[in-house]
Protein backbone atom coordinates (compact mmCIF):
# COMPACT_ATOMS: atom_id res chain seq x y z
CA UNK A 1 0.00 0.00 0.00
CA UNK A 2 2.59 2.51 0.98
CA UNK A 3 4.66 1.78 -2.06
CA UNK A 4 1.61 2.26 -4.50
CA UNK A 5 1.50 5.22 -3.10
CA UNK A 6 5.19 6.15 -2.86
CA UNK A 7 4.95 5.74 -7.47
CA UNK A 8 1.79 7.77 -7.02
CA UNK A 9 3.50 10.43 -5.61
CA UNK A 10 6.87 9.75 -7.67
CA UNK A 11 4.28 9.39 -11.08
CA UNK A 12 2.50 13.04 -10.08
CA UNK A 13 5.55 14.70 -9.47
CA UNK A 14 7.41 13.71 -13.18
CA UNK A 15 4.38 14.86 -14.33
CA UNK A 16 4.44 18.46 -12.79
CA UNK A 17 7.96 18.39 -13.93
CA UNK A 18 7.06 17.99 -17.27
CA UNK A 19 4.41 20.47 -17.56
CA UNK A 20 7.07 22.95 -15.92
CA UNK A 21 9.46 22.25 -18.44
CA UNK A 22 7.17 22.32 -21.11
CA UNK A 23 5.80 25.58 -20.04
CA UNK A 24 9.18 26.80 -19.79
CA UNK A 25 9.71 25.69 -23.14
CA UNK A 26 6.96 27.72 -24.52
CA UNK A 27 8.10 30.44 -22.55
CA UNK A 28 11.33 30.68 -24.18
CA UNK A 29 9.95 29.99 -27.59
CA UNK A 30 7.60 32.96 -27.51
CA UNK A 31 10.55 34.90 -25.98
CA UNK A 32 12.69 34.11 -28.94
CA UNK A 33 10.03 34.77 -31.25
CA UNK A 34 9.59 38.32 -29.76
CA UNK A 35 12.66 39.32 -29.22
CA UNK A 36 13.22 38.20 -33.26
CA UNK A 37 10.04 40.45 -34.62
CA UNK A 38 11.95 43.53 -32.26
CA UNK A 39 15.24 42.62 -34.13
CA UNK A 40 13.66 42.88 -37.14
CA UNK A 41 11.20 46.15 -36.76
CA UNK A 42 14.31 47.88 -35.50
CA UNK A 43 16.39 47.28 -38.31
CA UNK A 44 13.71 48.29 -40.86
CA UNK A 45 13.53 51.44 -38.42
CA UNK A 46 17.07 51.91 -38.46
CA UNK A 47 18.05 50.78 -42.21
CA UNK A 48 20.61 53.14 -43.24
CA UNK A 49 19.12 54.84 -46.72
CA UNK A 50 20.87 53.79 -49.97
CA UNK A 51 24.13 55.91 -50.23
CA UNK A 52 23.91 58.46 -53.15
CA UNK A 53 26.02 57.50 -56.41
CA UNK A 54 28.13 59.85 -58.21
CA UNK A 55 26.37 61.46 -61.37
CA UNK A 56 28.46 63.62 -64.02
CA UNK A 57 25.81 66.18 -63.85
CA UNK A 58 27.51 68.82 -66.51
CA UNK A 59 28.01 66.18 -68.74
CA UNK A 60 23.98 65.27 -69.08
CA UNK A 61 21.28 67.60 -70.31
CA UNK A 62 19.67 69.14 -68.21
CA UNK A 63 16.82 71.17 -67.35
CA UNK A 64 16.96 73.72 -64.69
CA UNK A 65 18.99 75.59 -62.82
CA UNK A 66 22.96 73.48 -62.75
CA UNK A 67 23.00 74.96 -58.71
CA UNK A 68 19.49 73.67 -58.01
CA UNK A 69 19.79 72.37 -54.62
CA UNK A 70 17.67 69.04 -55.35
CA UNK A 71 18.86 67.20 -58.67
CA UNK A 72 16.72 65.01 -59.94
CA UNK A 73 17.95 62.07 -62.98
CA UNK A 74 16.08 60.19 -65.24
CA UNK A 75 17.88 57.39 -66.64
CA UNK A 76 15.58 55.86 -69.27
CA UNK A 77 15.06 54.39 -72.56
CA UNK A 78 13.33 56.48 -75.20
CA UNK A 79 10.97 53.60 -76.50
CA UNK A 80 10.15 52.57 -73.00
CA UNK A 81 6.49 53.24 -72.52
CA UNK A 82 6.62 54.08 -69.07
CA UNK A 83 9.18 56.61 -69.81
CA UNK A 84 6.92 57.81 -71.96
CA UNK A 85 4.72 58.28 -68.48
CA UNK A 86 7.11 60.13 -66.62
CA UNK A 87 7.34 62.62 -69.48
CA UNK A 88 3.96 63.17 -69.51
CA UNK A 89 2.55 62.70 -66.22
CA UNK A 90 5.42 63.66 -63.70
CA UNK A 91 7.46 66.28 -65.84
CA UNK A 92 5.24 68.91 -66.65
CA UNK A 93 4.30 69.01 -63.06
CA UNK A 94 7.61 68.60 -61.85
CA UNK A 95 8.67 71.58 -63.92
CA UNK A 96 5.53 73.76 -62.78
CA UNK A 97 6.69 73.43 -58.56
CA UNK A 98 9.95 73.04 -58.88
CA UNK A 99 12.05 73.42 -61.79
CA UNK A 100 10.82 76.98 -63.15
CA UNK A 101 10.66 78.01 -58.77
CA UNK A 102 14.88 77.10 -59.12
CA UNK A 103 14.41 74.33 -56.38
CA UNK A 104 15.11 71.01 -58.83
CA UNK A 105 17.07 70.41 -62.02
CA UNK A 106 15.98 67.89 -63.87
CA UNK A 107 18.77 65.46 -66.31
CA UNK A 108 18.25 62.62 -68.33
CA UNK A 109 20.85 59.90 -68.77
CA UNK A 110 20.29 56.92 -71.40
CA UNK A 111 20.01 53.09 -70.73
CA UNK A 112 19.13 51.55 -73.83
CA UNK A 113 16.97 48.15 -73.02
CA UNK A 114 13.98 48.11 -74.88
CA UNK A 115 14.92 47.17 -78.81
CA UNK A 116 17.92 47.92 -80.88
CA UNK A 117 16.76 50.98 -82.34
CA UNK A 118 16.57 52.52 -78.71
CA UNK A 119 20.62 53.27 -79.16
CA UNK A 120 19.88 54.65 -82.63
CA UNK A 121 17.33 57.09 -80.42
CA UNK A 122 19.97 58.07 -78.07
CA UNK A 123 22.51 58.91 -80.26
CA UNK A 124 19.70 61.12 -82.05
CA UNK A 125 19.57 62.49 -78.50
CA UNK A 126 23.53 62.89 -77.22
CA UNK A 127 23.66 64.71 -80.56
CA UNK A 128 21.04 66.79 -80.03
CA UNK A 129 22.31 67.70 -76.59
CA UNK A 130 25.59 68.89 -77.75
CA UNK A 131 24.57 71.37 -80.16
CA UNK A 132 21.60 72.80 -78.01
CA UNK A 133 20.65 71.58 -74.30
CA UNK A 134 17.77 73.77 -74.59
CA UNK A 135 16.12 72.44 -76.96
CA UNK A 136 17.09 68.69 -75.81
CA UNK A 137 14.24 68.27 -74.28
CA UNK A 138 12.07 69.73 -77.30
CA UNK A 139 13.38 66.20 -78.89
CA UNK A 140 12.53 64.93 -75.19
CA UNK A 141 9.05 65.01 -75.43
CA UNK A 142 8.56 64.98 -79.37
CA UNK A 143 10.34 60.93 -79.51
CA UNK A 144 8.35 60.58 -75.73
CA UNK A 145 4.78 61.76 -77.74
CA UNK A 146 5.37 60.23 -80.72
CA UNK A 147 6.56 56.25 -79.32
CA UNK A 148 5.66 53.26 -81.13
CA UNK A 149 6.06 50.18 -80.63
CA UNK A 150 8.57 48.69 -78.33
CA UNK A 151 9.16 45.64 -80.46
CA UNK A 152 9.03 47.65 -83.60
CA UNK A 153 11.93 49.32 -85.12
CA UNK A 154 11.09 53.37 -86.08
CA UNK A 155 13.86 55.40 -84.79
CA UNK A 156 15.76 55.45 -87.80
CA UNK A 157 18.37 58.17 -88.96
CA UNK A 158 15.83 59.84 -91.09
CA UNK A 159 12.50 59.28 -88.74
CA UNK A 160 14.58 61.06 -85.65
CA UNK A 161 15.93 64.03 -87.89
CA UNK A 162 12.30 64.88 -89.28
CA UNK A 163 11.28 64.24 -85.57
CA UNK A 164 13.59 67.09 -84.86
CA UNK A 165 12.10 69.49 -87.54
CA UNK A 166 8.77 68.92 -87.31
CA UNK A 167 8.66 70.13 -83.51
CA UNK A 168 11.55 72.71 -84.32
CA UNK A 169 14.48 71.46 -82.40
CA UNK A 170 17.46 74.60 -83.39
CA UNK A 171 20.24 72.41 -84.50
CA UNK A 172 22.03 71.97 -87.93
CA UNK A 173 19.89 68.90 -89.19
CA UNK A 174 22.80 67.87 -91.55
CA UNK A 175 25.23 67.43 -88.63
CA UNK A 176 22.50 65.24 -86.16
CA UNK A 177 21.86 63.36 -89.19
CA UNK A 178 25.60 62.24 -89.98
CA UNK A 179 26.28 61.95 -86.06
CA UNK A 180 23.08 59.69 -85.28
CA UNK A 181 24.66 57.33 -88.48
CA UNK A 182 28.43 57.74 -87.52
CA UNK A 183 27.85 56.89 -83.73
CA UNK A 184 29.60 60.38 -83.40
CA UNK A 185 28.72 59.45 -79.16
CA UNK A 186 28.68 55.97 -79.21
CA UNK A 187 31.64 55.87 -76.30
CA UNK A 188 29.04 58.08 -74.42
CA UNK A 189 25.98 55.96 -74.21
CA UNK A 190 28.18 52.97 -73.58
CA UNK A 191 29.45 54.53 -70.64
CA UNK A 192 25.82 55.76 -69.59
CA UNK A 193 24.69 51.81 -70.20
CA UNK A 194 27.29 50.38 -67.98
CA UNK A 195 27.04 53.38 -65.24
CA UNK A 196 23.40 51.70 -65.59
CA UNK A 197 24.77 48.02 -65.12
CA UNK A 198 27.00 48.52 -62.83
CA UNK A 199 24.29 50.19 -59.94
CA UNK A 200 22.31 47.27 -60.90
CA UNK A 201 19.15 49.28 -61.47
CA UNK A 202 16.35 47.09 -62.59
CA UNK A 203 14.12 49.31 -65.30
CA UNK A 204 13.32 52.10 -66.72
CA UNK A 205 12.93 54.95 -65.94
CA UNK A 206 14.93 55.04 -62.73
CA UNK A 207 15.09 57.79 -61.22
CA UNK A 208 17.48 59.68 -58.59
CA UNK A 209 17.18 62.40 -55.99
CA UNK A 210 20.77 63.79 -55.03
CA UNK A 211 22.12 60.54 -56.42
CA UNK A 212 19.83 57.87 -54.26
CA UNK A 213 17.72 55.96 -55.68
CA UNK A 214 13.80 55.77 -55.90
CA UNK A 215 11.45 53.06 -55.94
CA UNK A 216 8.50 53.14 -58.77
CA UNK A 217 6.16 53.67 -56.36
CA UNK A 218 7.55 57.47 -55.74
CA UNK A 219 8.97 58.24 -58.89
CA UNK A 220 5.52 57.19 -60.57
CA UNK A 221 3.67 58.79 -58.49
CA UNK A 222 3.89 62.62 -58.39
CA UNK A 223 2.46 63.55 -54.51
CA UNK A 224 4.61 60.63 -53.53
CA UNK A 225 7.81 62.18 -55.52
CA UNK A 226 6.90 65.49 -54.08
CA UNK A 227 7.40 64.33 -50.46
CA UNK A 228 10.73 63.55 -51.44
CA UNK A 229 11.52 66.09 -52.92
CA UNK A 230 10.57 68.41 -50.07
CA UNK A 231 12.43 65.75 -47.78
CA UNK A 232 15.72 66.70 -49.79
CA UNK A 233 15.25 70.07 -49.80
CA UNK A 234 14.85 70.05 -45.81
CA UNK A 235 17.99 68.31 -45.68
CA UNK A 236 19.61 71.03 -48.30
CA UNK A 237 18.72 73.70 -45.92
CA UNK A 238 15.82 75.38 -48.34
Amino acid sequence: MEKAKRKKEQRLKRQVEQRKKSRNMKILVWSLAAAFVILIALLVAFKPRPGAVDVAYDKLPTLGKADAPVKIVEIGDFKCPTCAYFSQQIVPELQKDYIDTGKVSLSYQNWTIIYEDSFTAALAGQAIYHQNNDDFWKFYHAILDNQQEEKKIWATPEYLTELAKQHGVKVDYDKLKQDIEKGTYKDEIDSQNRFAVQQRFTGTPTVLINGRKLDDKTSLNYNNLKAEIEKALQEAGQ
